[in-house]
């Protein structure tokens, strides 16, 4: 009658931590999912968390733009670059990787001397990562004063 007992508490134990492994998957999958990247595209990653740093700059569409794939050809390597789909010439976007971290940059004029630069970066598990999109926002300031 007491070995009953006992293994009657070791199978609550081993439910009970079989329900709580099942509840954090699930709780991990309801928090991963897919985000919209600054260029348009998606990609999977966690959803909460600010990602993306903005700069403003006194320049063309031409100059800011150059002066971003020079920022992730310097840092890193560029993948992409492209137009997006729901947007007129006045916006550019790219793609690269920087120190093992994915980097978006879109870059967009919003009048005749002014210039939005904004980048978002996160790690290859889609946590954010706003070091490595500050420091890459920063080298397009250094090449733009260059």
């Amino acid at each position: 009658m007491l070995d009953a007992r006992t293994s009657f508490d070791c199978t609550v134990v081993m439910m009970k931590t079989k329900i709580f492994a099942l509840f954090a998957g699930v709780v991990v999958i309801a928090a991963t999912g897919c985000v919209s990247t600054v260029s348009g595209t998606k990609s999977p990653a966690i959803w909460f968390g600010r990602d993306n740093v903005s700069g403003r700059y006194e320049r063309s569409l031409d100059q800011v733009y150059q002066a971003a794939v020079a920022a992730i050809t310097t840092d890193g390597v560029l993948v992409t670059e492209y137009v997006p789909h729901d947007t007129t010439n006045s916006t550019r976007a790219l793609y690269g990787r920087v120190n093992d971290r994915n980097v978006w940059i879109r870059v967009e004029q919003t009048d005749a001397k002014v210039t939005d630069v904004t980048v978002q970066s996160r790690t290859k598990f889609g946590d954010t990562d706003l070091d490595v999109a500050h420091e890459v926002e920063k080298e397009i300031a250094l090449q733009l004063a260059r």
